[in-house]
Parts: structure tokens; sequence; C-alpha cells
């Protein structure tokens, strides 16, 4: 008789089920496979694409064994000198600090600096995570800077066509204007694609200091009257609009 072709529970691919266990991202995990840090069953993966059977694999990543995680997600209005790692050498602030109570491994969807503040995604699923960062979906992101001076036309213009900064063309969809007053010119700023420190970059560039820089919008999802440093969970409507699966 022949045998039954697996179904996709017991037939998973191992970098898809260390995502599941909150070890990262797809990509993170393959990179964690590629280094040699995985165990299946004793013996180190370093090959991609190997299939496990979640309910007989033993899986370990670093000697730890791992285990599917509840699902988590998490919007946190991120403070200002709060930093998007599980840890600090220095002994700085990180996120993690504002979910005391969350015993599962849970990391930011992407980063904002030190000196940021905003919307932050915060979870443990990593397909999500993926599909939320990754620039091929070309997730909208929105910001209000607030600058010491007023773009010129041309320099406005500069923004949109882009601008390059250590060998990386930087752009915004949009930049407009929105006021002036003593805490500075206030910008909204539209991105499609987030490099490190992208926009305080732009603005550098021009020789304009940026005073502050705050994430206002993921895709559909605004900061709304979140308080700084509180989070709420994300509803599942929201996370069907963040991968572009929309409910019923």
């Amino acid at each position: 008789m022949a045998s039954e072709k697996p179904s996709r529970k017991s037939d998973l691919r191992l970098q898809k089920y260390l995502a599941e266990c909150g070890a990262g991202s797809r990509r993170f995990c393959e990179r964690l496979i590629s280094e040699g840090r995985v165990q299946l069953d004793g013996e180190t993966v370093t090959e991609q694409g190997v299939r496990i059977d979640p309910a007989t694999a033993n899986v370990k990543v670093d000697g730890k064994e791992v285990f599917p995680q509840s699902l988590l997600y998490f919007l946190l209005n991120k403070p200002k000198d709060v930093l998007c790692t599980s840890s600090d050498p220095e002994g700085r602030k990180t996120f993690l600090r504002l979910f005391p109570e969350v015993r599962e491994r849970i990391y930011t969807v992407g980063r904002l600096d030190r000196d940021s503040e905003g919307l932050i995604i915060v979870t443990n699923d990593g397909e999500f995570a993926n599909r939320v960062s990754h620039p091929r979906y070309e997730l909208e992101k929105e910001y209000s800077a607030w600058v010491e001076r007023p773009l010129t036309p041309a320099e406005l213009s500069c923004f949109t066509q882009g601008v390059l900064s250590k060998g990386e063309l930087l752009k915004a969809v949009r930049i407009v204007a929105v006021s002036s007053d003593a805490a500075g010119v206030k910008y909204r700023i539209i991105l499609k694609e987030g490099r490190n420190r992208h926009i305080r970059r732009m603005f550098d560039h021009f020789g304009v200091g940026v005073r502050r820089l705050r994430r206002v919008r993921i895709g559909s999802i605004e900061l709304g009257h979140l308080r700084t440093g509180q989070s709420r969970p994300l509803r599942k409507r929201e996370i069907n609009e963040l991968i572009g699966n929309r409910a019923q």
C-alpha cells in the first residue's frame, strides 16, 4: 500500500518551525541553520530545507530546546532613549522592560533608533515579522519630524527623487510641511522602505538637524492615543490588514 502524503503540520521546513518557536524571522532562522547553531535530534543541521515532524522532532538552538509558542502581537509607543533590542551590554533600557509580564521571547519588527519614538510592532511570530518588514511588500510607514529650518523647494524635490548617503540611495514617497512653531518646522514623511537612520541621514545631507522624530503609522495602523511607553495587543483585523489578507 502506498504511504499517505504527509500533512503540512507533520512535514514542516525546519526554518519555519524555528520561526514558529519564536527564534526570529524565517530569514534569521535560515542564518541560524547556516551558522551551525541548530541541532535536530542531536545532530547539527547546516543544510536549508530540511523537513521535520514537529510532533516527534527534538530541535535545539545553541543547545537549548525550543517549542512552538502562543503567538503574540503588540503595538508599542516607544519612548525616546529606549533600545529596540533584547539586551544591551551597557545596561541601557530596552523595549523588554516595557513588557515585564511577557514570558515568551518577543522582538521588535524592524527598529526605531534610540533617539526616535513612536509606533513599533512587537511579536514572536517570525513569518508575520517578515511579511511586515520585507521591502518587497512596500508597507507604508509615516513619520512626523520636527527640524531646525524649512527645506528649500530644491531640497524637498531631492527627498522624493533620492539622496546618496554612504553608498545608499535614500528617498521618501512623500514629504509635506505641516506647521512651524517653537518646537521647529514639522514635516509629515512617508517611506516604503526604511534603512538605518533613514530620515535623519536625509536631513543631515542638507545640514538640517532633526529635533524630534516620531513614527505615527505603519500601513493602516495608526498610533492614535496610545501614550508614550504604553502598548496594546494588535486586533485580528489589524494583523490581517498588515499582511495584506483582509478578513472578509
